[in-house]
């Protein structure tokens, strides 16, 4: 009997979306590579206790916690490396790692904070989707021609309606959508699936950051948003679709 359903590396995991993301994948069965920068590294090696502590088919899960900046290349190539080294696989990849750099109208943007934006939520990803496709395409040949994987990436739903004064958050997220349906065309033939997922408003450190930027409670933000949202309710991190 297998020890999990197989090995998920998500980015972005110490919080947030990320972290709810890594623990429902855990108990579902999957082997976990958890990523994020360097800084968040304490919070990192929790979510790696917590996952080694769940048990499926009565053993408990592996897992293994890697700092990387989703920026450079060289440190993506090795963190998907690492994830073969210590899990054995890449089944799925989850390209989650974002920033909202700044909440200001375009005209007063600056190109750092443009560029910044989309290194982290755009060129993150590519390379993510890179070397976890470059790993999960050996992987299909090894295994005879079986699915190769899933890769998923975190889009928004600014990636469908953009919205004012995120004009580079929103930009980099309708990127994700066009490299996502790239992907999948290309990929298909190796049995791999390309997907992203598109969040709105959800309560976690980013919205926090957005209401001190801003200089309103969150609390007050929360109810403000509340107000405003169809289900008079800002979305949870651990809910269930």
């Amino acid at each position: 009997m297998s020890v999990s359903k197989g090995v998920a590396l998500v980015t972005g995991a110490s919080r947030g979306i990320g972290r709810a993301i890594a623990l429902r994948l855990a108990s579902d069965g999957y082997s976990l590579a958890v990523n994020d920068i360097p800084s968040n590294l304490h919070a990192l090696n929790s979510l790696k206790a917590e996952i080694e502590g769940i048990k499926y088919n009565g053993r408990n899960l592996k897992a293994t916690s890697i700092t990387a900046d989703m920026r450079e290349e060289e440190q993506v190539k090795e963190m998907i490396e690492k994830t073969v080294k210590d899990l054995g696989a890449v089944d799925v990849m989850v390209a989650n790692a974002g920033i909202l750099q700044t909440t200001t109208p375009m005209v007063d943007t600056s190109s750092k904070d443009f560029d910044q934006t989309l290194a982290v939520n755009v060129r993150g990803v590519f390379l993510c989707y890179k070397y976890a496709a470059k790993q999960m395409i050996a992987q299909h040949q090894q295994r005879g021609g079986a699915p190769g994987g899933n890769i998923i990436g975190a889009a928004s739903v600014t990636s469908k309606q953009a919205w004012p004064g995120i004009s580079a958050y929103s930009a980099s997220k309708w990127a994700v959508r066009g490299l996502t349906q790239a992907s999948a065309l290309e990929l298909a033939p190796f049995g791999i699936r390309v997907n992203a997922y598109a969040p709105g408003l959800i309560d976690t450190k980013m919205v926090e950051n957005f209401a001190a930027e801003h200089k309103v409670d969150h609390s007050e933000f929360v109810a403000e948003v509340r107000t405003s949202s169809l289900t008079l309710r800002l979305s949870m991190p651990t809910e269930k679709v």
